[in-house]
């Protein structure tokens, strides 16, 4: 445990938490994963978004019951430590780091992209060291900027959709009931567009810092989930009805090309700004959630405790911070966009599937939803992280034997369970 002088300062409002969660996810699976999850399921796009949505509420309410009764940094890492035992935390608390990691380079990746095809990595690293820079200062200026990214991106997307449908191009034979993976293709852009929803987990990482978390917390994931579920929706209904699925599947920027297409092609340069401002909110908001997942391993001396430090002015994380600003920006020199939304995809569905396996341990007057709502998303995490492309279940699969090497190579040197029971 650390002293009162190590604890993060409780600033975040309902409000606040709200929109942080729609910066997280907001942009990322709008403006990134459109594509390959077209190729995969062709006009049926909107079903696989569908389950992905079902997936993401049920890990959503296994979160949200999960932080109130645990309102500290760390998020799943903490609840699997004290539902399931140490190893089992420290697994979700590796597939968080390292997938949210690769989750942070694709972010940076398409912030580059959008603005500048020719310098897009070393684009990329400027925008994560100036969102570093922003989360360093403190976590109420991170609210602050993330409220400005989101009413952007939303000012962005509501071109998206008037262009797309007023355009000209808009029709329902754009459409056709052809499966390109067959039914396995709507499940596995389901896993892809997942990728989209993981947002509300920066929420549950951030519960020492949310005033009134056992009120706040379970209250603001759905709110936030279930607005970007309408804002995903309408959205990729309108670019399908004006592109077809082929042409979404082939483009690397379908909401600009949607625009494009029509009448109002004038205005595509502001959709590519709101595509780069929307990864600009992701990468601010998934610093953030690293980094005190990262403080939290620190604390325990599951990660090198040099990282175990809160600033004394700003209350932030900051070693863990500027460590991952580091790490990610090594990475951007050689990362590729796809490779890295499918293995942060695989990373992301295991750390959720161990938060619906913590909420299946409540007991009655613990739980808010049903228990069967955390059986469903157990089975279903697994099913949509194995359907991935395979480059990604192999690197996850290695992901998963890494880290258990990691725990049992370094279990020496921990401090003695805080409470949790003992694997």
């Amino acid at each position: 445990m650390t002293d009162p002088s190590g604890e993060l300062a409780r600033r975040l409002t309902l409000t606040d938490a709200v929109v942080i969660g729609l910066g997280a996810m907001i942009g990322a699976g709008v403006f990134a994963a459109p594509g390959p999850a077209a190729a995969a399921a062709g006009s049926w796009l909107l079903a696989s978004l569908a389950l992905a949505a079902l997936v993401a509420y049920a890990n959503a309410t296994s979160s949200a019951q999960l932080a109130a009764l645990y309102p500290e940094a760390g998020g799943t890492y903490v609840y699997a430590r004290k539902r399931l035992g140490p190893y089992w935390g420290f697994l979700a608390g590796w597939s968080f780091v390292v997938g949210k990691t690769a989750s942070l380079v694709a972010m940076a990746l398409t912030f580059g992209a959008y603005l500048s095809e020719d310098l897009a990595r070393p684009v990329a690293i400027g925008a994560v060291v100036a969102m570093a820079a922003v989360n360093y200062r403190g976590v109420e200026k991170t609210a602050r900027l993330t409220r400005v990214i989101v009413a952007l991106v939303l000012a962005a997307l509501v071109v998206v959709v008037a262009g797309a449908l007023l355009g000209g191009t808009a029709s329902t034979a754009n459409l056709d009931a052809a499966l390109p993976a067959g039914p396995f293709g709507v499940v596995q852009a389901a896993g892809l567009l997942f990728f989209a929803f993981a947002g509300y987990a920066r929420l549950a990482t951030l519960g020492e810092e949310v005033v009134d978390p056992t009120t706040t917390i379970p209250r603001a994931i759905p709110i936030a989930l279930g607005i970007v579920v309408a804002v995903y929706a309408v959205v990729l209904g309108a670019v399908l009805l004006a592109l077809g699925p082929a042409q979404v599947a082939a483009s690397p920027a379908p909401l600009a090309d949607a625009v494009a297409a029509g009448r109002w092609a004038a205005l595509t340069p502001a959709v590519r700004i709101g595509a780069a401002i929307a990864a600009g909110g992701v990468l601010l908001s998934l610093l953030a959630g690293i980094s005190r997942t990262t403080l939290s391993m620190a604390r325990r001396r599951e990660l090198p405790g040099v990282l175990d430090a809160v600033h004394p002015t700003h209350r932030t994380p900051h070693r863990a911070e500027a460590a991952v600003a580091v790490i990610v920006c090594a990475i951007l020199l050689v990362a590729d966009l796809r490779e890295a939304i499918g293995f942060s995809s695989f990373a992301v569905l295991t750390y959720y599937g161990l938060a619906n396996a913590s909420a299946w341990q409540l007991t009655a007057d613990e739980r808010r939803w049903p228990r069967g709502l955390a059986g469903l998303g157990v089975v279903l995490c697994a099913v949509l992280a194995l359907t991935l492309p395979g480059v990604a279940v192999i690197g996850g699969l290695v992901l998963l034997a890494v880290g258990s090497l990691v725990w049992l190579t370094t279990r020496h040197r921990r401090p003695d369970p805080d409470g949790s029971r003992s694997t």
